[in-house]
C-alpha cells in the first residue's frame, strides 16, 4: 500500500490567499445561480408558496456561505500533520558532501511556488555558500527522490543540521527573512 502511495506526486499547494479566493467564486457562483433562480421564479408571480420557497433557499444559500467560510478558515488554523517518513530523513537519505547545514527544497519547476521560491533558493546559495548548503529536488521529474521524505504537497523547504539531522520542514511558499528567522531559531545565525 505504501508503494501505491509514493507513487502518486506530490500536488502543489495553492497559497492560502488562493484558497479564499476559489472560495469567493464558488460562493460567487452559488449567488448567480440563485439569482438567476429567482428571476425565473419572478416572472411566474410568486405564490405564498412561491415565497416560502424564495425565503427558504435564501437561508439555505446564507447557511452554506457560512459553514464554507468556517470550514475554510478551521482548514487554514489546523496545522499540518507531522509527516509519515520524518524519521526516514536522514543522514542515509541526504548526502552529505560537505560538513554545512542544508537547505532542501522537494518541489517541481512548474509548480508556481516552487517558480517562486527559486530566486530565493539562488539568493540563499550564492550569499552564504561556504556557511549553508541548498540543493532542490524536482519531484515531477524524478519522484523516487521524493520518496524517503514523506511529502505530500510541494514545495516543501526541509531543515538539516551539518549531521544530516531533519530540524525542520515547511510546506509551501517561505519567504526569504522567514527561511533566515528560522535557521536563526534553530540556532544558526547567518551574517
Amino acid at each position: 500500500m505504501t508503494n501505491a502511495l509514493h507513487s502518486i506526486p506530490p500536488v502543489c499547494c495553492p497559497s492560502g490567499s488562493d484558497r479564499d479566493l476559489m472560495a469567493l467564486f464558488v460562493i460567487l457562483g452559488v449567488w448567480i445561480a440563485l439569482r438567476i433562480l429567482f428571476g425565473i421564479l419572478r416572472k411566474k408571480k410568486g405564490t405564498a408558496s412561491m415565497k416560502r420557497f424564495k425565503n427558504r433557499v435564501i437561508l439555505a444559500f446564507v447557511m452554506l456561505a457560512v459553514v464554507a467560510i468556517f470550514a475554510l478558515r478551521q482548514h487554514r488554523q489546523a496545522p499540518p500533520p507531522p509527516p509519515p517518513a520524518q524519521e526516514a530523513a536522514t543522514v542515509a537519505a541526504v548526502p552529505q558532501a560537505e560538513s554545512l547545514p542544508l537547505l532542501l527544497e522537494l518541489g517541481a519547476d512548474k509548480c508556481v511556488p516552487c517558480k517562486m521560491m527559486a530566486p530565493i533558493l539562488e539568493d540563499l546559495k550564492t550569499t552564504y555558500a561556504g556557511q549553508l548548503r541548498v540543493d532542490f529536488i524536482d519531484v515531477w521529474k524524478n519522484p523516487d527522490a521524493a520518496t524517503p521524505y514523506g511529502i505530500r504537497i510541494i514545495p516543501v523547504q526541509i531543515f538539516f543540521n551539518e549531521s544530516g539531522q531533519e530540524l525542520f520542514r515547511h510546506e509551501g511558499f517561505f519567504a526569504k527573512e522567514d527561511i533566515l528567522s528560522k535557521w536563526k531559531e534553530l540556532g544558526y545565525d547567518f551574517p
